[in-house]
């Protein structure tokens, strides 16, 4: 019974933070505003950079391209029957052309270009209108080796490729790049906003890490992640991932779990060391959050030396990790220049670093795996670009000689590279959390 209770307790406190939620209304509008600004000023650089004057992109409703649902209007939460998009670049500094291959109309972004009165076969529509613009590369979402550019259903590929006249044929390419460019390339406008997801983010755990949610030797882990998931819901924010909270202690444990291994629920203690993984969805981008906590001991007012030094070196491994990003230099290339680095200064790291944006996991270059510190072909020999978001997620395995073991500081910070630095979205934890016993 006294679990229900403390369940509807921590339900009932709602966090009050610094930073205002916008209204559903108002959302939608902030999210037309951004995909206006996108299609306007970034699309074109990145058609034009990638060699594509053609992009064809389709959906059929609830089998949405990953790509062409961020492109989707703000009332518009999935594809209609069979929806197809062709965006068209005729050069020449002229606008794009916006054309939606649909039997609705997409709000003002995407021009009604198919009367089904006049021409019953939407298949037959969408190759005239290609036909009649004559592009030289007609970019379609079909990638071996990156999910979110393969959007293309075989079934529709089969289809489009029956319908396209034979001399075109050869002018199709996968649009992988671009795909990948689209996805992972932030506007100014979002830059405008992401910061205050982070920071949303970082108030939400700062408060689930505090004496308002944790009494010690009472509240569980598990009852940190259901008040996590019950904030998110009851301000209009989704999580894209189910959170967790984990535990490392003194004295003999199973703290060296595998990542592939959520934690078990424990009754948090004093003198624990909290970890919590925790991401939010708002305005379509995402965060990707962890941050440490440790609870006082009776009569502590400070953690114990080891684990602050502990969290410097955490610290440090970020530095060490940022200070690599390099315009053009590959995912994989950042990853063995940070391990040899930090090796050198006496480190034991994990780089596990990962692009974020429309996705959580996002389109872009991979910075290592935890379980592949050696690197990955083809996703981590993707270059950096610039305007791009990252999940600076990573550990480093330090001893602690208060507790007499070695234990891992697992830290993930979101944070922006703009082709000449990186800069945290809403800075990173220097300090733990502190929990009081007393």
């Amino acid at each position: 019974m006294r679990s229900i209770l403390t369940s509807l307790l921590l339900f009932l406190s709602l966090p009050v933070l610094a930073t205002e939620i916008a209204s559903m209304k108002e959302r939608a509008q902030i999210v037309d505003n951004i995909l206006e600004q996108r299609f306007d000023n970034v699309l074109p650089h990145l058609m034009n950079r990638t060699g594509i004057d053609m992009w064809v992109i389709m959906s059929r409703e609830y089998n949405e391209d990953p790509v062409l649902k961020t492109m989707l209007p703000s009332t518009w939460l999935s594809a209609r029957r069979h929806t197809m998009l062709v965006i068209y670049n005729p050069g020449k500094n002229q606008p794009l052309e916006k054309l939606a291959v649909a039997r609705y109309a997409m709000g003002d972004t995407f021009e009604k270009a198919w009367d089904k009165d006049a021409q019953p076969d939407q298949w037959a529509a969408l190759a005239e209108i290609i036909k009649s613009r004559d592009p030289d590369r007609i970019g379609i979402n079909v990638s071996k080796s990156f999910a979110l550019a393969d959007g293309m259903s075989s079934t529709e590929k089969a289809q489009f490729m029956a319908a396209l006249p034979d001399k075109l044929h050869s002018r199709v390419v996968s649009a992988e790049k671009l795909a990948i460019a689209w996805l992972e390339t932030r506007s100014e406008l979002e830059m405008t906003y992401y910061p205050q997801l982070a920071e949303i983010g970082h108030q939400l755990i700062a408060k689930a890490f505090s004496n308002a949610v944790v009494t010690p030797g009472e509240t569980r882990t598990d009852d940190v992640v259901w008040w996590l998931r019950d904030q998110s819901k009851a301000m209009g924010l989704k999580n894209w991932f189910h959170p967790t909270v984990s535990i490392q202690r003194a004295g003999k444990g199973q703290d060296e779990r595998d990542f592939s291994q959520r934690p078990e629920e424990n009754v948090i203690r004093p003198g624990d060391l909290l970890h919590v993984d925790f991401g939010i969805t708002y305005l379509r981008l995402n965060t990707d959050q962890q941050q440490h906590a440790y609870v006082l001991r009776p009569g502590e007012t400070e953690p114990p030396a080891g684990l602050v030094k502990a969290l410097g070196v955490g610290n440090q491994l970020q530095n060490i990790l940022t200070d690599n990003f390099k315009l053009g230099r590959s995912g994989n290339e950042v990853l063995r220049k940070s391990r040899q680095q930090a090796v050198q200064a006496g480190i034991s790291p994990s780089i596990y670093t990962h692009p974020l944006g429309f996705h959580g996991h996002a389109a872009g270059p991979t910075i290592g795996m935890w379980d592949a510190q050696e690197g990955l072909p083809v996703v981590g020999d993707y270059p950096l670009y610039p305007n791009t978001a990252y999940s600076i997620e990573l550990n480093a395995t330090t001893y602690v000689p208060e507790w007499d073991k070695k234990i891992r500081i697992m830290l993930e910070e979101d944070a922006f590279f703009d082709g000449k630095q990186v800069r945290y979205l809403d800075g990173r934890q220097r300090k733990f959390h502190l929990i009081s016993s007393d």
